[in-house]
């Protein structure tokens, strides 16, 4: 797991107040056994967003925080 950072720390953020502006969308998910429910809630919104396992050359050119997905709510 060297080098890995957990999706959460930038991805799950249950604080976050929903704008009019902004798109909603609900997944049902059943994390791996040994995954808790917020890493894979923020490995769906990372994935369905900016999130990727690598570096590309558009990731300074958008506001991270402006675009990325977020997991925000779980039941």
């Amino acid at each position: 797991k060297a080098g890995v950072k957990d999706y959460k720390l930038t991805y799950y953020t249950p604080e976050y107040e929903t704008k009019d502006t902004d798109i909603l969308a609900a997944f049902r998910v059943t994390p791996q056994p040994g995954v808790p429910p917020e890493e894979a809630g923020a490995a769906v919104a990372a994935e369905s967003s900016t999130g990727t396992w690598t570096t590309v050359w558009t990731d300074g050119l958008t506001s991270l925080d402006r675009y990325k997905g977020r997991c925000y709510h779980l039941e």
